[in-house]
């Protein structure tokens, strides 16, 4: 097989991992080909199974070109079912008909794909489906105890969507963001972890502020990889465009003052803060209710705001705080100056060539150690979060 262009060009979570692509005849197979891309595209290797349904919908040859491997559409003498269901890593059922539900849930293994989920569920293979139909059959009462039958089992359902009078698969994004958190190693269970992210909002009067600049990026690639390992996770946010992960505790702030208050006081249960955040470094000392005359010359007197990673190791000295050092161009001497007046455990040095982009170049340091870290932001936020579990293992 040739290697996959596409393969993890957003990020080596899934890398090694074999997911079995389960296709049953829902309209919304259409999705298929683009999921199974999605999942290359973070290291995954994907092999897709078909019921005879969704081959009246799509071409198997549409599923070959996605994955770059013969797809599985009847059962031969190669024991295809079993070959994929009890030695894959995960196998992924979407769509997943109410058919195809029911007849899971009753140990029916007449099509590929239910004999593949059979296979798997023997063999202790992690299984997911992804429901997709019309919503009176989503809300059938025995549509509803099968779901319910197969949760008790272990089997991890992915909710559709209710809109139109149909029970709508659920994005692609979110379906790989669990598929991500499913097959990660849970090497950060136990950690309570506080991230701050996006920029903060400085008020001016009612309509006009000072903000910095800063997408959210990094600090929700750092929550959705932290909560996917198993750490508890609190992100405090700024109004950032990022979206951010649906898994972790979230608490919307504004401006510098609130976010800093917000963060001290969910950093006492946590065990380490993590200040991806672009907070302000000055505030307006007064605020105008109303909207302040345009026609004129407008003179600002700020004042500066507290340090957060300084104050929080101050405050808490127990606690592991990493900070970020956001310079034009990665300035490790200032980085080490930052490590040394602060306290903190972990310093960041990024630069402002990064902001709003996919991909992020940085050093990860401390006073006597520094990596070199380059990539998308979801492989940088991975190292940091590997050199913070260092240093709390060795706390522990």
């Amino acid at each position: 097989m040739k290697q996959f262009s596409i393969k993890s060009v957003k990020s080596k979570s899934l890398l090694g991992k074999k997911i079995t692509l389960c296709i049953s005849g829902s309209v919304a197979c259409v999705r298929a080909p683009e999921l199974a891309r999605e999942l290359i595209r973070h290291g995954a290797e994907v092999a897709a199974v078909m019921s005879e349904s969704a081959q009246k919908l799509i071409s198997p040859d549409l599923l070959q070109w996605a994955t770059d491997r013969e797809v599985v559409s009847k059962l031969t003498g190669r024991i295809e079912h079993v070959r994929l269901g009890a030695y894959s890593d995960m196998v992924l059922v979407c769509p997943a008909t109410a058919n195809t539900i029911s007849k899971i849930s009753c140990g029916i293994d007449d099509t590929p794909v239910t004999s593949t989920v059979s296979c798997a569920l023997g063999a202790g293979v992690p299984v997911m489906l992804v429901p997709a139909m019309h919503s009176s059959m989503y809300n059938h009462p025995i549509v509803k105890e099968n779901l319910g039958k197969l949760k008790s089992i272990g089997v991890a359902v992915i909710n559709p969507h209710i809109a139109e009078g149909k029970a709508k698969i659920a994005e692609n994004d979110e379906i790989v963001k669990r598929v991500i958190s499913t097959l990660t190693p849970k090497d950060l269970a136990g950690l309570k972890l506080v991230i701050t992210g996006g920029p903060t909002y400085e008020r001016i009067d009612a309509c006009r502020g000072i903000i910095n600049q800063s997408s959210g990026k990094m600090s929700c690639a750092i929550a959705a990889n932290a909560s996917a390992r198993g750490a508890e996770v609190t992100l405090v946010y700024g109004p950032a465009r990022e979206e951010p992960p649906s898994n972790v505790k979230l608490i919307k702030v504004t401006g510098a003052r609130e976010m800093i208050e917000k963060t001290m006081d969910a950093i006492k249960s946590a065990d380490a803060l993590i200040s991806a955040a672009a907070i302000a470094d000055y505030s307006p000392i007064s605020v105008t209710n109303g909207k302040l005359e345009s026609r004129k010359d407008l003179k600002l007197e700020l004042k500066k705001n507290p340090k957060l990673v300084a104050l929080a190791k101050k405050r808490f000295p127990e606690k592991l705080v990493v900070g970020f050092k956001l310079e034009e161009t990665i300035r490790e001497d200032k980085a080490l100056e930052c490590i040394k007046e602060s306290g903190i455990d972990l310093m960041v040095a990024n630069s402002t060539k990064t902001i709003g982009a996919n991909n992020a170049e940085a050093v990860i340091m401390d006073v006597k150690t520094k990596t070199r870290v380059n990539g998308t932001k979801a492989e940088v936020a991975k190292e940091i979060l590997d050199a913070l579990k260092s240093k709390w293992k060795k706390q522990k």
